[in-house]
This record gives C-alpha cells, structure tokens and sequence, in this order.
C-alpha cells in the first residue's frame, strides 16, 4: 500500500473515531441529564441544598451580572441615539434599548457571563471533588452522588439564570436612561412612555424569560457533565473547564437562533 493512501486512510480512522467519542458522549451525557432529573426528588426534599447553590451560583455572579448590564445598557443608549437622531426618533429610544435587551442581549449576554463564572465554577469544583475521591467515597457511603451533589447544583443554577437575566435588562434599561434622558437630554416621558407602550408581556417579556431558563438548563447540564466525566487530574479539570465555557457558549448561541426562529416568526 502506497504512502497516499495509508495516510488518506488513517485520517478516516481519525474522523470516524472522533465521530464515534462524539455520538457516545451524547449519549452518556443525555442518560446523565436523565439520571439528575429523577434524583430531583431527593434534593427538593433538602432545600437547603438548593438555596445554598443558589448562593453559589447566583449571588455571587451578581457583580458581574449588574456591572456588565450597567455598561451594555449605556452603549445602547449611545449608539442608538446617534442611530434614531438621524431619523427624527430619538423619542423612541427606550423601546429600543427595553427591547434589545428583554428579548436578546439580556438572556444571552447574561448566559454567557453566567457560563463563564458560574458554569466553569461548578465544572472545577466537581471535577476536584472527582480527583480527591469525595465522589467515590460518597459511593462506598452508599450516598448517591448524582443525589447529593449534582442536582442541587442543577437546580440552583437553573433558577438562578431567569433572575440574573432579569436583573441584566433592568440594569440595562437604567444605563440607557442614565445615557438618553440625564445625559443625552431625551425627554424622560417619552422614554418610559413609549417603552411601556411598545414592550409586550407575552410576546417579549415571557419569552427573554423562556430563553433565560433554557440557556440556564442547558449550560449547567453541560458544566455538571464536564465535571463528572472529567479526567480526576489536573490537567482533566482544566480541560473540562475549558470545554464547559466553549461547548455553553455554543450551544447558546445556537439555542437562541432557534429560540427566536420559533417564538418571533410571526410577529
């Protein structure tokens, strides 16, 4: 066999071989998924598991969160004041910066920032829990794991996001008006009136919530999985951390270009 096609061929081992790991990762993940949301029962029967997490997760991303909000907020009361100037509607800049926010860059961008403090938090903390053993010693203690330190997890992150996203679009609202009407000069009726006027509950408010706890599910099944399945090494943790922030961050930009394909194709 030639050299040509010795490596053409070992390059399709390689690809099939990735293509492989891919699918049974999916799987594994998606019966981890399964396994967490059965044992949710245990953890709802000790709250105080929960609202710790929520602590963990959700207080103290808050800086973050509202810092982050604050400073997008303003950009937006800038760029679309000079945007809206030239059209005569600088009266209707509160629609936009309510709107922008409420329905994307609030959940999106506070998924993000949530993935990555939050997500690779949770990812280094159980893959450390995995290299030290505790998760082992759990078992032989005949203490599920999956029961004492996954879901509370889980459910503590995922209530944690719909907050946090609400909190970064009120922040956000508050920077462009801060921008538009104290130091722009837009009128401060105009701005909330027509706000209040254009921002609908159903069409826009509940879905940026659906989105919130959508992202929040889906990154923190993936930073719970990372965690679990990674390597009990230092070199393992890192990675799996690393991977936690990449795969989050993609699977919610994919998630909101279908999130908003159904929800506002007919508006």
């Amino acid at each position: 066999m030639n050299r040509p096609l010795a490596s053409l061929l070992d390059s399709l081992r390689g690809i099939g071989a990735h293509v492989i790991d891919g699918i049974w990762r999916m799987g594994v993940a998606t019966r981890f998924f399964l396994m967490t949301l059965l044992q949710s029962g245990q953890s709802f029967r000790r709250f105080h598991l929960i609202i710790r997490e929520i602590f963990s997760a959700g207080v103290l991303s808050l800086i973050i969160i509202l810092v982050s909000g604050l400073f997008v907020g303003m950009v937006l009361g800038l760029q679309g004041y000079e945007t809206l100037q030239t059209y005569g509607s600088e009266e209707a800049l509160g629609t936009l910066v309510a709107l922008s926010l409420v329905r994307e860059l609030g959940p999106v961008l506070a998924a993000l920032l949530f993935a990555s403090r939050a997500g690779s938090s949770i990812t280094a903390e159980i893959g450390l829990m995995k290299a030290t053993e505790q998760l082992a010693a759990m078992e032989m203690m005949a203490v599920d794991p999956i029961a004492r330190v996954v879901a509370p997890r889980f459910w503590g992150a995922v209530i944690s996001m719909p907050i946090l996203a609400a909190l970064f679009s009120a922040m956000g609202i508050l920077g462009g008006y801060l921008v538009g009407v104290v130091l722009i000069g837009v009128d401060e009726g105009a701005f909330w009136s027509q706000m209040q006027a254009a921002v609908d509950f159903r069409e826009d408010i509940l879905n940026g919530v659906i989105k919130s706890v959508v992202f929040g599910v889906a990154v923190t099944a993936i930073a719970l999985f990372e965690g679990y399945d990674a390597p009990p090494t230092a070199e393992g943790v890192s990675r799996a951390t690393t991977r936690t922030v990449v795969t989050s961050s993609l699977a919610i930009l994919g998630l909101d270009f279908i999130l908003t394909a159904f929800m506002f194709r007919g508006v």
